[in-house]
């Protein structure tokens, strides 16, 4: 038995292969996620989008990781928006309102329904490679909560779903889990003085949360926080209140996963901590091993995760707008001006991939 309902997967390229389409038809995922490898044109990406949503017997999250400046993953046929740095630097309230707006008008013409955005991390190592180099917007939680929160408010409002990450405090890693497993010494105390204050202050306007990639023996000494069932049920769920909304993991191909658990019982323990969908980035040609997975875990657990897809789909996802390629340059010549005004940080060089994909 197998069961992709609490599924989110990637695909190869710019089209769907058959095999892809006939896995896709066969597991119903909950939805999918883009990339800049599949990415090649605006009329593309929304056949792509289109087409993904006729594989689906329900509307299946269609999902982008479209932060502005470096993480742009349409940066080969749009501007790009600012990057978080450089609008809390313009401290211009209105110009971040328009990023996010524009942001959620681009996504939607190309029939993006969730955004893996914007943000929360408090960026405590501005030196260190953890990944987040270019993407934070700020250490100040109060800065983050009023620049995140107006950019997440018009994405909001045209349409896109958010998705606030990477909760606890990615922003506490001092490596980069893309490549190897951060360890954060932080304790449960000290995150609740510093880095859950953006989440708890947006979460009535936060559509789902992402997990980190980061270990903190100090709160749960067995796992890391995307497989915590200390830090996701306990802390995030039954303490913080966040029960009702959507939960996932950041990607589970990442290096700070696959050194760790195998396909499978990476996906087993995400759904046992509380998440309620697994994301398979890269690797689709596991997606089956992680179907049959999730058939072995309790009805419960799995039925408990559905609600909640179900419960988001049927609340937060809307449909695409109708092409336009007048709506289309509009939204490119918006995107261009606004990056015209607002002057990019410079940032530490970064060897991470995210920016890459």
């Amino acid at each position: 038995m197998m069961d992709g309902s609490l599924l989110v997967l990637g695909i190869a390229g710019p089209e769907l292969t058959p095999e892809e389409a006939a896995l896709f038809r066969k597991l119903q995922p909950a939805g999918y996620i883009l990339f800049t490898r599949n990415i090649v044109s605006a009329v593309q990406t929304r056949k792509l989008t289109d087409d993904l949503r006729d594989l689906s017997n329900e509307m299946p999250i269609i999902a982008i990781d479209q932060e502005g400046g470096r993480v742009t993953r349409t940066k080969e046929i749009a501007p790009a928006a600012p990057s978080a740095p450089a609008l809390a630097a313009a401290a211009n309230m209105m110009k971040t309102a328009e990023a996010g707006a524009f942001t959620g008008d681009l996504l939607r013409l190309l029939g993006f329904n969730l955004n893996f955005a914007p943000v929360l991390d408090l960026d405590h190592f501005p030196e260190t490679q953890n990944a987040l180099r270019g993407r934070c917007w700020g250490r100040d939680p109060q800065r983050v909560i009023d620049h995140a929160g107006q950019w997440n408010r018009w994405l909001r409002k045209r349409s896109i779903a958010s998705c606030g990450k990477h909760f606890p405090a990615c922003g506490r890693a001092q490596s980069d889990p893309h490549h190897d497993l951060p360890s954060s010494p932080a304790t449960l105390e000290e995150l609740l003085r510093e880095d859950v204050i953006p989440y708890t202050a947006l979460m009535p306007e936060l559509d789902a949360i992402m997990l980190a990639h980061v270990d903190f023996p100090n709160i749960d000494p067995d796992f890391p926080a995307s497989l915590s069932p200390r830090i996701i049920r306990r802390f995030l769920r039954d303490q913080l209140g966040f029960d009702r909304h959507l939960v996932l993991t950041d990607d589970l191909d990442m290096g700070a996963i696959t050194t760790r658990y195998g396909r499978g019982q990476d996906v087993k323990l995400a759904i046992e901590a509380g998440n309620d969908i697994a994301l398979i980035c890269h690797r689709t040609d596991t997606a089956e091993a992680a179907a049959r997975a999730i058939a072995e875990l309790p009805h419960w657990m799995t039925e408990e995760a559905r609600d909640r897809v179900e419960r988001f789909r049927r609340k937060k996802l809307h449909a695409p707008l109708v092409w336009s390629d007048k709506k289309w340059r509009e939204t490119c010549d918006h995107l261009a001006r606004l990056a015209a005004e607002i002057p990019e940080i410079e940032s530490v060089g970064t060897n991470s991939p995210v920016a890459d994909y």
